[in-house]
């Protein structure tokens, strides 16, 4: 009898495979991190084959402490957007992957609003036009790479965000594997319609993407085939972008129960139902998941580019700390930040703005701040950012938030943990297992499989670690707000 599901979460900048009991609990894991690549100022690449010789690496080191055959079934979660085109018969990829940060389709972008505006493509696909998006990204690899787009019309070479790229290759790849997605990676294209739960042909008509080069859109929880590869005969029956499976992880399923993630970037996502709610406050409307034949689960997102990537960048790129925890000792040696205020806008602002041509700032500075403030002010660019999400939350659902669970990596942060409920003005809560994509993948794969029930059985899994309650008075937190709202507007307009 099998004991345990698991997960393979492919994120931006690692690989993790992890093994949970039917409790929840972690069991097993291991992670690699694989390669940034930056040809050019805004591009960010990745290596698709390192990345599935990663997920193979990891696969093998997790299997270490459990037996495969105890396995009832895996699933993927991934990075979403990041955009994979590979030749199906040699499983060789084109081109390097295009990563959701990148924003090298910033031209593509401006050519299709510029008859309709940015929010052409919303009723049908509930996004703005923006370089996240893989539609873009799959037009600009047909457009650029030569011979390519004819082998997509006849669909010899396929696209894939990087849930399809592994379960492809895990299935058998070029042998017979599963060319499939889900309804939640689907929806983060521009290319799906909300309200069919598939492609959309006029879309696709006028980006140039052929309809033949694109996976079949499947439900979230339900068995895609058998792996062939490291876990041979398992079934492979969870697929969730990364975000919706830290919703599920976090067992959000019912109408109003929203979860923030801290990881490269910020993902809130807030339950709506069965209904699709279009934002009229600078969210997304995507898909949060569809189990089996059941009505498909909508939901809000507000998508932030840059967080932990911004402390990645202090530590890289400037090298003010050493390891991305020093940043929280570095930010108490000060009492705080020091009048100033950090907009991390690398890759323009996502929520609630979609401004493209932003790029980042310090505002307010003096001889006074040192790297003290600095890494004070890249924390609290987290629980800002945040924020400005919720604030637009509340004004689309008409409810206001009563309490924010988080997970992810920056969660052990305690500074930025106890600013963030400061900010908000409400409790924010820490659950027993912070890596919920992980497990919400595993929870979508046992589902289809029997292995949990239903969705009642995980409710009764998840527990609280910790919490932060609110200490900021309101008229502090309005003065600071105020100065935030103000250095973000010094990053627009920044690129002609």
């Amino acid at each position: 009898m099998a004991q345990y599901a698991a997960a393979i979460d492919q994120g931006t900048t690692s690989t993790r495979f992890m093994v949970f009991d039917h409790g929840g609990q972690v069991v097993s894991v291991d992670q690699k991190e694989h390669e940034q690549i930056y040809p050019k100022p805004g591009w960010v690449e990745h290596d698709a084959m390192e990345i599935w010789e990663r997920t193979q690496e990891v696969v093998r080191a997790g299997l270490d402490k459990v037996q495969a055959s105890d396995i009832a079934a895996v699933g993927v979660t991934n990075q979403r957007e990041t955009t994979v085109v590979w030749d199906r018969s040699t499983g060789q990829p084109v081109h390097n992957a295009i990563v959701w940060q990148d924003t090298r389709t910033d031209q593509i972008c401006n050519e299709l609003s510029a008859d309709g505006g940015q929010d052409r493509f919303r009723a049908k696909t509930g996004l703005p036009i923006a370089t996240y998006f893989s539609g873009p990204k799959i037009k600009w690899i047909l457009d650029n790479v030569d011979g390519v787009r004819a082998r997509a019309e006849s669909g010899d070479v396929v696209f894939g965000n990087i849930d399809t790229w592994v379960i492809w290759l895990l299935t058998g790849g070029a042998d017979g594997g599963a060319h499939v997605t889900d309804v939640t990676n689907a929806s983060r294209t521009m290319m799906m319609n909300l309200e069919t739960l598939d492609w959309d042909d006029e879309i696709l008509g006028i980006l140039g993407v052929p309809r033949a080069m694109l996976p079949e859109i499947r439900a979230s929880s339900e068995t895609y085939g058998e792996a062939k590869n490291g876990l041979v005969g398992i079934p492979v029956a969870g697929d969730l972008g990364d975000q919706q499976a830290a919703l599920f992880g976090q067992t959000c399923f019912s109408v109003g129960e929203a979860k923030n993630t801290y990881g490269t970037g910020n993902f809130l996502l807030l339950n709506t139902g069965n209904e699709a709610v279009q934002s009229k406050s600078g969210l997304l409307t995507t898909l949060a998941y569809k189990i089996g034949d059941q009505p498909a689960t909508y939901c809000l997102e507000g998508a932030i580019a840059i967080t932990g990537a911004l402390v990645q960048w202090l530590r890289d790129n400037i090298g003010l700390i050493k390891e991305s925890p020093e940043i929280e000792d570095l930010a108490k040696t000060v009492d705080d930040n020091g009048g100033i205020y950090f907009v991390p806008a690398f890759s323009g602002l996502f929520a609630p703005y979609w401004r493209n041509e932003a790029r980042g700032v310090i505002a307010g500075l003096t001889r006074y701040v040192n790297k003290g403030h600095i890494a004070r002010a890249a924390l609290e660019a987290t629980a800002w950012q945040s924020k400005e999400v919720v604030d637009a939350m509340n004004a689309d659902s008409g409810v206001d938030l009563t309490s924010l669970k988080v997970d992810g990596g920056m969660v052990y942060n305690e500074l930025l943990m106890q600013f963030q409920a400061d900010v908000l003005d409400v409790p924010v809560i820490r659950p027993t297992v912070a890596e919920t994509t992980s497990l919400g993948a595993a929870y979508a794969a046992g589902l289809a499989v029997g292995f949990w029930s239903e969705v009642e059985d995980l409710r009764a899994n998840w527990g609280k670690d910790k919490e932060w309650q609110p200490q900021m008075d309101a008229e502090e937190r309005e003065k600071e707000y105020r100065f935030w709202k103000k250095a973000v507007t010094k990053t627009f307009d920044w690129l002609e």
